[in-house]
C-alpha cells in the first residue's frame, strides 16, 4: 500500500524474492506516475487512484495472500480489519525487514525526541572505530532496502543494525527483538493515533520488553517516574548520581566528566553540538558502545568529529552576526521547547506548519524567556497566535502563509 519510501522499499525486496506484486496507490499526482512507471519496468504493477477501500481490493481478493502497509497506515484501520476477517495476512514493511534481517544483532532506538540524534552518533561512533553498521527504519533507508541489498550482495552485511523505530512501527511489528534497546524520552505525540500517553507508552514499551539489554535516559520526566512498570535495564543521567551509583550505569559529574560505574570516561565537552538534551543522547550512545566493547578512549575521539544531524539545531549560517539554526525536525512542542532551551537567545523564532496535538507549557515558558519576535506559518499559524499572545507575551508577533515571507522577514527584524 502506498507508493512512499517504505511502500516502494518493500516492492522491491518482495518482488526480488519471487513474490507476485501489486502496489496501490490513492493519489494521481504527476511525480507518482514517473515512480510507477519506473516500477513496472521492473516488473511491479502499479495502481494509481485506488483509496485503501475494501472495494479496491475485491477484484483481487482471491489471489491475494497478503498486503504490506507502511507506517504511515493506522494498524487497525478498518479497511485491514476487513481484509483480516477475509483470512488475508496484514504485515508492515518493517516486520517484513526483521525476518529478513534479524540474524544481524539489532540495536532497536524509540523515544519522542533524540532517537535519530542517538541513531546517527551511534552509527558514527561504530562506524569510526571500524565496526560496519548501518542505519535505517525512522530514519535514513527504509529497513527493506537494506534487506534486499544485503539480499543482492550478502558481503556487504553488517556487524549491526542501528535502526530507529517510531511507536507506528512498534506496534504493527510485535516480533522485533533487539541485541541493544534504547529509550530516549516519552512526552505526548502521536496521540490522534494512539489515543492516550498511556497507549503509547505501552506501544515503546513493547520494543524494550523484546530487548536483551536496556537503556534509558533517567533525565526523561515520565519514564523516570514510570520505571517501576520497565523491565531491569540501565539508566543514565547527566546529573551527578555518585551517591546513588549502583542504580546507574553513566552519569556525568558536577565537574563535567563522564562517570561509568564510579570510573571517569573522559569529559563530556568532547561533545560539539548544543544543548543538555544532546548530553543525554551522549551517555546513551555510550554506553550502547561500551556493550559493544569500545574504550572509552575510542568513544571519544569518534564523539569529537560528530557534527550534528541536518534540521536538528543545524547552524545553517552567519548573517552580520546573526546565526541561523534550522530545528525544524522539532514536530511537537517538547522537542521544540528542547531546542529553544539550547540556543543561548535571545532569538527570532519561526514556528508553524501543520497542526499537531500536545502540551504546549513548557515550550510557551521558552517563548517568553527567549523569543523578541516570533514569526508564525502555515496552517497552525493563528491558533499559535492565540495561545501565545493569551500568555501575555511582550514581543512582536507576526504571521504568514509561507515560510519564506517568514524567513524574509526574521531577517530584516533580526
Amino acid at each position: 500500500m502506498g507508493l512512499g519510501r517504505s511502500g516502494i522499499a518493500a516492492a522491491k525486496y518482495l518482488h526480488h524474492k519471487g513474490e507476485d506484486i501489486l502496489v496501490f496507490e490513492k493519489s494521481k499526482k504527476e511525480s507518482l506516475k514517473i515512480i510507477s512507471k519506473g516500477l513496472e519496468s521492473e516488473g511491479i504493477k502499479v495502481q494509481l487512484g485506488t483509496p485503501l477501500e475494501f472495494s479496491s481490493f475485491q477484484p483481487w481478493i482471491n489471489q491475494l495472500s497478503t498486503v504490506v502497509i507502511g507506517p504511515g497506515i493506522p494498524w487497525d484501520h478498518p479497511t485491514l480489519n476487513q481484509l483480516r476477517e477475509k483470512g488475508i495476512n496484514i504485515k508492515s514493511e518493517i516486520a517484513l525487514a526483521w525476518d529478513s534481517l534479524k540474524q544481524i544483532p539489532w540495536i532497536g532506538i524509540t523515544g519522542t525526541n533524540g532517537k535519530t540524534t542517538v541513531t546517527h552518533m551511534l552509527n558514527h561512533v561504530l562506524n569510526e572505530n571500524n565496526i560496519r553498521s548501518n542505519i535505517g527504519g525512522n530514519v535514513g533507508n527504509a529497513a527493506t532496502e537494506l534487506a534486499l541489498t544485503f539480499n543482492k550482495s550478502p558481503a556487504t552485511k553488517p556487524k549491526w543494525l542501528i535502526i530507529e523505530l517510531s511507536s507506528f512501527q512498534i506496534e504493527s511489528a510485535p516480533a522485533i527483538s533487539p541485541e541493544i534497546g534504547i529509550w530516549t524520552t516519552l512526552t505526548p505525540d502521536h496521540l490522534e493515533r494512539h489515543g492516550s500517553l498511556d497507549n503509547y507508552f505501552k506501544i515503546k514499551r513493547g520494543l524494550i520488553n523484546n530487548s536483551s539489554i536496556r537503556l534509558y535516559n533517567s533525565d526523561d520526566e515520565y519514564l523516570f517516574k514510570h520505571r517501576s512498570e520497565l523491565p531491569n535495564g540501565q539508566w543514565v543521567s547527566i546529573q551527578d548520581c555518585s551517591s546513588n551509583s549502583d542504580k546507574y550505569e553513566l552519569w556525568i559529574s558536577s565537574g563535567g566528566k563522564i562517570v561509568e560505574k564510579g570510573k571517569e570516561l573522559f569529559d563530556s565537552s568532547s561533545i560539539k553540538i548544543p544543548g543538555e538534551h544532546n548530553l543525554q543522547n551522549l551517555l546513551l550512545v555510550i554506553a550502547a558502545a561500551r556493550k559493544i566493547g569500545l574504550s572509552a578512549k575510542s568513544i571519544q575521539k569518534a564523539v569529537k568529529s560528530f557534527k550534528g544531524i541536518e534540521h536538528r539545531l543545524e547552524k545553517v549560517c552567519e548573517i552580520k552576526n546573526i546565526e541561523v539554526f534550522n530545528d525544524s525536525k522539532a514536530t511537537n512542542f517538547d522537542a521544540a521547547a528542547t531546542g529553544i532551551k539550547a540556543t543561548l537567545g535571545p532569538l527570532i523564532l519561526l514556528a508553524g506548519g501543520k497542526a499537531k496535538e500536545g502540551e504546549a507549557t513548557v515550550w510557551l515558558k521558552q517563548v517568553n524567556k527567549k523569543a523578541f519576535a516570533v514569526i508564525l506559518f502555515g496552517e497552525s499559524r493563528e491558533a499559535l497566535k492565540t495561545m501565545i499572545k493569551n500568555t501575555g507575551y511582550k514581543g512582536e508577533v507576526y504571521c504568514y502563509k509561507r515560510l519564506d515571507r517568514s524567513v524574509e522577514k526574521a531577517v530584516q527584524l533580526a
